[in-house]
């Protein structure tokens, strides 16, 4: 599997090691979810990677097991 990931693209496999990417700001001395509208292209580029290794790990059960871990 790990090969697969990598071969499509290495930030895929840096998704599955990592947890999701939620791009984030400081309000307040706080992390604050940023909206939508205000991600840059490299975060969308780096949330989409965390769609695609899902996809591809749903892809790869049987529908037995794909309704038992969803």
């Amino acid at each position: 599997m790990k090969i697969c990931m990598q071969s499509i693209d290495m930030g895929i496999w840096d998704a599955i090691l990592n947890d999701p990417f939620i791009p984030m700001h400081v309000v307040k001395y706080e992390n604050v979810k940023k909206a939508w509208f205000e991600w840059s292209e490299t975060e969308k580029k780096r949330a989409q990677y965390d769609s695609v290794e899902k996809n591809i790990i749903t892809s790869a059960l049987n529908m037995d097991d794909f309704f038992r871990v969803s």
